[in-house]
């Protein structure tokens, strides 16, 4: 399959999906392609924000840790997204760090000259703006999640979201496979790996799941439901 151009990849990001031909082709004139290998690091919290990206290809973990080096992984951005746009206005630092999940491609615009672009163009700024909100309307669902659910709600939340939204109907129940190893599902339910495979094992105990490596099968998705709400 023949690579995508850089105005396809661009077409399916919010911020510039509504550009003219005309604006397209200066917006390009701007960009750098950037390949990226699994587990490799685009940049690291607290440095200085050089630019904006798009994920073209690939997918780009968004994360945070603690002195002790807990992760809390804050999105995975998948192609068509893009991120660090909040640093290329306010002058700050990333605020978190970035790194590949997989093999990945990525486009890149300078701060410079994204700032000059929205200059020129504040429809784009506006669409920053809504981009960021959002952004921010998911961050305070992770805090939320964290303060007041436990680690087993946060686990069966997940399940059930994978369950519905890419899960098969098997004659055992709806099959699930997860694509991150339990430490990188730690890092995104906020917590540490062995209590994920402690949790796993639970569920599947009490007869809720089934739990061979990354594939998973909800046996009854009304039943989990039921047990999310007794948990609460």
């Amino acid at each position: 399959m023949a690579a995508e151009t850089n105005e396809t990849v661009l077409r399916r990001t919010q911020l510039f999906s509504t550009l003219t031909e005309r604006e397209m082709r200066m917006l390009c004139a701007r960009v750098s392609k950037m390949h990226f290998s699994r587990a490799e690091t685009l940049f690291s919290e607290g440095d200085p924000c050089h630019g904006l990206f798009v994920v073209a290809t690939g997918r780009i973990r968004i994360f945070k840790l603690s002195p002790s080096g807990r992760e809390q992984v804050l999105a995975v951005e998948e192609p068509g997204s893009s991120f660090a746009e909040l640093p290329v206005f306010d002058g700050g630092v990333y605020p978190a760090s970035a790194s590949s999940v997989e093999d990945s491609e990525v486009l890149f615009i300078s701060r410079r000259d994204f700032q000059n672009y929205c200059r020129e163009h504040p429809e784009v700024a506006l669409k920053v703006l809504a981009v960021v909100g959002s952004r921010l309307r998911r961050l305070v669902g992770i805090i939320e999640d964290l303060s007041f659910t436990t680690v087993r709600q946060r686990l069966i939340s997940l399940l059930l979201r994978l369950a519905e939204g890419c899960g098969t109907t098997t004659i055992r129940g709806v099959r699930v496979e997860l694509t991150t190893t339990h430490q990188d599902l730690a890092g995104e339910l906020g917590t540490v790996r062995e209590l994920v495979s402690r949790n796993l094992s639970r569920l599947q105990a009490e007869g809720l799941l089934e739990v061979n490596g990354r594939m998973i099968v909800v046996k009854d998705v009304s039943l989990l439901k039921r047990e999310q709400g007794r948990s609460e």
